[in-house]
This record gives structure tokens, sequence and C-alpha cells, in this order.
């Protein structure tokens, strides 16, 4: 089948539950979207209230206090959201993203030179006894490594080794330092095995049609185009610039005529970081829009679903600033998209 741009775009916002709301319960939808950005603590929320009928954020808190739920570094070398079991499989296989990572931060180059399996025990030693916060691992960590900052030990330790953050970090309106347990520890369950093929074909159902690029850019893993080749069940459809994209056989194309409605986002979300491409929701100088020199300077608005705007809070009220002029029926549903937001925020 031949895709348009306006195809791929509101196919993928149908499986981000972002064209329609979902009463679906929050591991389930977080299991589905193979976990959620959570680098900040905010963003998770509103990814989620952007795709539930309802969001208790403190229910969202109590599945991280109860454990299911998990903040732990992984996809992209970034902090996610997950559910139990994909923490404890995708650790392990987005391990070479944090081995890169630990070559060029230069958090980790006074360290740089030790071993990470003497790092791991190090980290198991200082943590054999529970939980500590990051400066106290680092700290501990200088038994066995004198001589070595311990900013450097701890930043190590969070690549070596898969540590999840405990909470209260990540819990609604809640501040708490990070705080480390290794996650098979806190979880008490044994790490686990993928099966990429099937991680394939989750990826898909979340965010395809796309290509073997486009699940690197989500993931941080290369090499994956001969692992999509050789699936032969797999559709190929040929996207707008003529390349084929993979899906899932049983994947519904949305027509690119479908209306979209607003959304309110936070400054990083999966609809936007799962492509090698942004442009399958934003044109690239609005994006540049959204950009400052550390990352994105703003939450973000969605629009006809694209990318149209920003969004910050003052005096606890949603200011917008828009990239273009909307319609009035687009106004509208802006108007609705704040007042649920400012809602969540008064919780």
């Amino acid at each position: 089948m031949q895709l348009t741009a306006r195809d791929l775009n509101r196919t993928l916002l149908a499986r981000q539950h972002l064209l329609e709301r979902t009463t679906l319960p929050v591991p389930d939808l977080v299991r589905h979207l193979v976990g959620l950005q959570a680098q900040e603590n905010l963003p998770p929320y509103l990814s989620l209230a952007a795709r539930l009928d309802d969001l208790d954020p403190y229910a969202v808190s109590r599945r991280l206090e109860d454990r299911s739920l998990v903040r732990l570094l992984t996809l992209r070398g970034t902090i996610h959201l997950l559910v139990p079991e994909d923490a404890l499989a995708l650790r392990p296989w987005t391990q070479p993203v944090q081995d890169r990572e630990r070559t060029v931060s230069q958090n980790s180059r006074p360290g740089l030179h030790l071993p990470a399996d003497e790092v791991t025990a190090a980290v198991d030693a200082a943590l054999a006894d529970g939980p500590l916060p990051v400066k106290a691992l680092g700290e501990a960590m200088t038994t066995a490594f004198p001589g070595v900052p311990p900013n450097a030990l701890g930043h190590l330790a969070r690549v070596d080794v898969p540590l999840a953050q405990l909470p209260p970090r990540g819990c609604w309106k809640q501040s708490g330092g990070v705080v480390y347990q290794r996650v098979d520890r806190w979880l008490d369950r044994p790490m686990g095995t993928l099966d990429v093929e099937d991680l394939v074909r989750r990826y898909l159902r979340a965010f395809g049609p796309a290509t073997a690029a486009d699940m690197t850019a989500w993931s941080g893993r290369t090499r994956l185009g001969p692992v999509l080749n050789a699936m032969d069940d797999l559709v190929r459809h040929t996207g707008p610039d003529g390349r084929p994209v993979f899906d899932v056989p049983e994947g519904e194309i949305v027509p690119g005529d479908t209306p979209a409605p607003v959304r309110l986002l936070g400054s990083y979300d999966n609809v936007w970081l799962a492509h090698a491409k942004r442009d399958r929701v934003t044109a690239p100088e609005k994006r540049s829009g959204w950009m400052g020199p550390n990352g994105g300077n703003a939450a973000t608005v969605f629009v006809d679903g694209m990318l149209e705007g920003l969004w910050r809070v003052e005096d606890g009220r949603v200011r917008t600033q828009l990239f273009r002029a909307l319609s009035g029926r687009e106004r509208s549903d802006l108007d609705d998209e704040v007042a649920r937001v400012e809602a969540l925020l008064a919780l």
C-alpha cells in the first residue's frame, strides 16, 4: 500500500491512543507503549493524561511504590517508566547503548579505565545492605577505587549496572533525589531475556509502520535491518519517499483525512521520539522552535496531529505560545485540553 505522510501521522496517533483516549489500565497502556519517556518527573503523567479518559496521578505514584511500575535507564540511554517485565528484559538488550554513553560522557571520564565487571562488583557490594542515594553510592565505591571522584563512580554505576530509581523519585508532586537499587533486587525478580522479533512487533503495534532506522532512533540499538528483513510475517508498505516501511499484518492504516484532536504533551513524549525523522509529527522549523541549547525548552502543543506550539505553567495556569493561528474549532479544542491539564496540575 502506498502511504502518504498524513496516513503515517494519523496511524501513529491512533496506535498511540492520541486520536481517541482509552480506558486501558495504566500498566496495560505503559506496556503497550513499551514504556514512557520519564527523564523528567512530569512528562510521563502528561503522556498518560493525553491518552487516558481519566487519570489519577496518585494511583500512578502508588504503582511506583508497590513496584508494579519502575523507573530505569533503558531506551536511548534515558530514564523510562516501565512495567517490571519490560524493565528486566529491555535493560540487558539496551546495554550497548549504555556502553556507548560510558565512552563519550564527560561525567564518567575520570573512571573510564575501570573495567565494567569491577564497577558492577563494587556497586553490588555497596548496595548489599539496601538502596543508596547516588552521592552515597559513589562515595561507597571509592573503597574499591580510591582516587576516582565519587561523582564519576556514580555515573559509571548507572550505565554499567541496571539501577532502578526508587520512589519518591518520579511520584506525583513529591520531591526526592535519585536513590538507587539494582532493579532485579528492587523487583525481587531475575533479569530477563528479550525476543527481539517480538519487540519489533510490539514497536510496530505502537509506532508503526516504520523502518529499521526508526526502531534504532527509538531504542538506540543498531543493526536492526537484518532482523526486520528476515521476518516473513511483516507487511511492507511504501512510504511517502518511495521506500518500504514495515508493519504487523493486523496493523490498521488510518486515512490521512481523519480528524486529529488537540493534545498537550510534555517536553518529551514517545510520539516524536520514536522515528529517525521527526517529520512524522513536526516540521523542522517548528521543531527548532521547541529546541533549546540543552534539549526541549517547553512542553508541546499538538494541533491537527502536528507540533504547533509550546506551553508552560505560570501561576497555576497553562500559557500557550502557538506557531500558527488556529481555526475556531481548533481554538475550542485547545481550550478544552488546557482545562483538562490545569485540572490535572491542581490535583
